[in-house]
């Protein structure tokens, strides 16, 4: 029997805690009076507005644009008037910048029909992408034009596509897939093209067996691509690039680098969906298939919102909150941040809100560190996070370079398996910051 590929060094198996909403198709959530469109969703520079108070707007509009820099337009929801320019709450940074528009419902939305792109150029494919606001959805909020143009010392071989969904609780992308499967290899095949190559893997976690039969059906086979879909190995952080690079081609992205260094693109398969809407269909990115599970939300769903739209309209769409709950945490449960409010809106990287009881978290208060080295075992870059923290409490983040700080993509597998419970990603991120003053 032939082992399932996975990555090489550290990783961890937290439950997954996926039964609550793994077989709940995708559900479109009825617009609220209000969103907030914040102008900062993507790495890069934030968008300036292009509209005023009191304009009215129609749905698809572009509301702000990234005059220099790198970014992406964003654009209205729905149609509406623009209500004024105000500050939102924001998961990491406090508020940050927003559109507030007040929707209006009576106005019919655009019907987007799919059209032949098989003529288009590179470039006229790429702007398109631009001008849709394509972002990396699944995480970081990449330019997804960008990434889909490689320095060109750096040959670019392979495309893969990311179908892990790792983050326990998380099946906004496992629902995509079984749900949307040709529209995602189409997407897949406006990336190949973009790229000049023909060779794509799709990496799921065995998991979700009806997902790698849904979109190995919907590969096929063409005559001019070569898409394989690849079971990976059950392991945390499968779906992060480098450990998925890894585990499918053996290639290690250097510190520093960017996958590209060893000839791969890599896309989320709800970003390669985005794709192919604003291709095939001229559709922007202002919706987001999200997640809302844990015990203590009444009705766990995989929702369809528009960006923009408050966690607390999302709770009272699905009944409101049990009085179990003790945590709120914007994404998943390894990567994402506790939030104390119901105020923060969706932005095109959401990929889940769950309402966590007691019995789901681990309250338990940290202690010293007991030098066990279980940090370093776990971390699949090999980054020692003990000595970071120790280094952080002494007041010396300055010397932790040579720890590895920078090579952290906060998986948070150090802080799951520390028996003293240390905040081990909070030390790290305190360190980054401190360190680059």
């Amino acid at each position: 029997m032939t082992s399932l590929l996975t990555f090489p060094k550290g990783g961890v198996h937290p439950p997954a805690a996926k039964g609550l909403t793994s077989h709940l198709a995708i559900e479109t959530m009825p617009v609220p009076d209000e969103l907030e469109i914040i102008l900062g969703q993507h790495i890069g520079a934030p968008c300036t507005p292009t509209v005023n108070a009191k304009d009215e707007v129609k749905e698809g509009d572009v509301i702000g644009e990234v005059t220099k820099g790198l970014g992406v337009p964003l654009h209205a929801p729905i149609a509406g008037t623009i209500k004024g320019m105000g500050q939102s709450a924001h998961p990491m940074r406090v508020t940050a910048p927003s559109i507030i528009l007040q929707t209006n419902k009576e106005i019919s939305a655009p019907r987007y029909t799919p059209k032949d792109w098989h003529s288009q150029t590179k470039d006229e494919l790429l702007k398109r992408i631009h001008g849709a606001g394509i972002i990396g959805i699944g995480g970081a909020g990449f330019p997804a034009h960008v990434k889909l143009n490689p320095p060109k010392d750096n040959p670019v071989d392979t495309l893969i596509l990311n179908g892990a969904e790792c983050e326990p609780y998380i099946t906004a992308d496992h629902r995509q897939m079984l749900e949307q499967s040709h529209e995602i290899v189409e997407g897949a095949k406006i990336i190949l093209k973009t790229l000049g190559i023909t060779n794509c893997h799709i990496g799921i976690e065995d998991n979700k067996p009806d997902a790698i039969a849904a979109m190995t059906a919907a590969a096929g086979s063409t005559p001019d691509a070569r898409i394989t879909v690849t079971p990976l190995q059950v392991k945390y952080p499968q779906g992060s690039e480098k450990q998925l690079i890894q585990s499918i081609t053996g290639r290690k992205v250097p510190a520093g680098a960017l996958p590209s260094a060893v000839g791969v693109v890599v896309h989320n398969v709800s970003t390669t969906k985005a794709i192919y809407d604003a291709v095939a269909l001229g559709k922007p990115l202002y919706e987001k298939v999200l997640t809302i599970s844990g015990q203590a939300i009444n009705r766990p769903a995989n929702l369809r919102v528009k960006v923009g739209t408050k966690v607390k309209d999302i709770v009272e769409y699905l009944g409101g909150v049990k009085p179990s709950l003790a945590k709120i945490v914007m994404g998943g449960p390894m990567m994402g941040f506790a939030v104390s409010t119901l105020d923060l809106p969706v932005t095109k990287t959401t990929s889940s809100v769950l309402f966590l009881t007691e019995e789901e978290i681990d309250t338990r208060p940290h202690s010293q560190c007991i030098r066990c080295g279980w940090c370093l075992e776990a971390c699949p870059m090999g980054i020692e996070a003990k000595e970071i923290a120790i280094h952080v409490e002494a007041g010396r983040p300055q010397d932790t370079a040579q720890f590895g700080v920078f090579d952290c993509f906060e998986c948070g597998c150090c802080s799951y398996v520390c028996p003293a419970k240390r905040p081990l990603v909070q030390f790290i991120r305190l360190a980054k910051m401190k360190a680059k003053r």
